[in-house]
């Protein structure tokens, strides 16, 4: 007997903003939801993070018989749908900032360095929204999934890859129900410095029968052809942080990065010529989370770690006075920085000019008289790589999400969709 079942996919989110893809995939009695974060809207000035407020303002997608109960008000119905998984593709609120209002019985899966670092990161309660009927601190299991390894959900297989984006872990997805073949790259670029994987995942999504594509590098149409003026890879990124050292050898020079691109900072502490010292907050978070020793410091008056070892802690006042040993990580009290200084912020926050503080930021900086450097590698593909992402994919049907201009993406091998939020497509 033929079954008369077809695999649909539903997009609750994300679809014409940058960040907060929300997307279903259901096959019979089978269901899957990926990703689970919140668009980034700062300049909505929100009364509150409520379930309730982020519907209303879609910065999270209304999708039933996913959440919580307890938020929503609605069971969900375990008699239509036996099966259920969630996943997030990394580390970024944008993905994964609301994942504490997933129903606690839906297993969640993810890559095993986004499930080590998400408990950490949201250990004060400050990184992810909060689930009902628990502590702010709370942080919903995250199972690591295997690389590459089916995870069965009724009819529906999942497969976690890796692949390389600018929050260290970052993963592609494969779905894969009884009919069809559908691809979730996440966030995504061959610029990082993983390419290779990136080229195998996209090898095994060959001719998929729906690409779903994150098309950040075509949200601004004046910007497409033109050649990036920064670094136009990681590598040239951590080339850069140690050319300004050595050109500059008796200036206090301070850094940031995004405390979830764990691996730009280790390269940049592993190639640099100054002895590099983290904040203690960042510090901890590497050690918590990979059980790796690094130099740090203290702001006066924070609270100390005490998974830190003491011998590797530098005195904040030696670093003030510094203007050759150290490359340090500057975090607050900016005042208390040498004039004449070098401050590299590379992607750090606030994150750019969308952001209402950021340039409260760097005038504040130039007040001091400290040079403001921006190093910045994307973690997107740009126009030209998302052409050769989709040329070495070839699928059947296109679907760009987490873009202001999905328009704008084309598909030489097949159709394109550009679905409306709360839209089904039966594949």
């Amino acid at each position: 007997m033929i079954s008369k079942d077809k695999t649909t996919v539903t997009f609750y989110n994300g679809l014409t903003t940058i960040g907060g893809p929300m997307i279903e995939v259901a096959y019979n009695k089978s269901h899957v939801l990926f990703d689970l974060g919140e668009v980034y809207r700062p300049e909505l000035d929100l009364p509150d993070e409520s379930y309730q407020t982020l519907i209303k303002h879609q910065l999270i997608g209304d999708v039933p018989n996913f959440y919580d109960p307890k938020l929503t008000g609605k069971e969900i119905d375990h008699e239509r749908w036996e099966h259920a998984a969630a996943y997030i593709s990394h580390l970024h609120l944008d993905h994964s900032k609301a994942l504490n209002f997933l129903a606690p019985e839906i297993p969640l899966y993810a890559g095993p360095i986004t499930a080590a670092l998400l408990p950490v990161l949201n250990r004060q309660g400050d990184f992810l929204l909060p689930a009902a009927g628990h502590s702010q601190d709370y942080t919903r299991e995250i199972i690591p999934a295997k690389f590459k390894t089916p995870i069965q959900v009724g009819d529906i297989t999942l497969e976690v890859w890796p692949s390389d984006h600018d929050a260290y872990g970052a993963t592609g997805l494969i779905v894969k129900t009884p009919d069809k073949v559908v691809a979730f790259t996440g966030d995504i670029r061959l610029h990082g410095y993983h390419p290779d994987w990136v080229k195998e995942y996209l090898k095994a999504v060959s001719k998929c029968d729906l690409f779903i594509i994150e098309g950040t590098g075509v949200s601004w149409p004046e910007r497409i052809g033109q050649e990036f003026s920064g670094p136009k890879s990681e590598d040239e990124l951590t080339a850069e942080f140690v050319r300004l050292q050595n050109e500059n050898p008796q200036r206090q020079i301070t850094f940031n990065t995004y405390p979830t691109n764990v691996e730009r900072l280790l390269r940049i502490i592993e190639q640099s010529p100054r002895k590099v010292v983290l904040h203690a907050k960042r510090a901890d978070l590497i050690k918590e989370a990979l059980d790796r020793d690094f130099s740090y410091y203290y702001l006066p008056g924070e609270e100390r770690f005490t998974s830190l070892k003491p011998e590797l802690e530098v005195d904040y006042q030696e670093l003030l006075q510094d203007k050759s040993k150290y490359l340090w990580q500057a975090v607050a009290n900016y005042d208390d920085l040498m004039e004449g200084g070098l401050y590299i912020h590379s992607n750090a926050e606030p994150l750019g000019d969308f952001d209402p503080a950021y340039q409260p930021f760097i005038d504040a900086l130039e007040k001091q008289r400290i040079e403001f450097k921006t190093l910045r590698c994307s973690g997107h593909a740009d126009d030209k790589e998302l052409k050769e992402i989709i040329g070495l994919v070839q699928p059947r049907i296109l679907c760009p999400v987490h873009t202001l201009h999905p328009e704008l993406e084309e598909n030489p091998f097949g159709e394109r969709i550009l679905p409306k939020r709360g839209e089904t497509f039966t594949l």
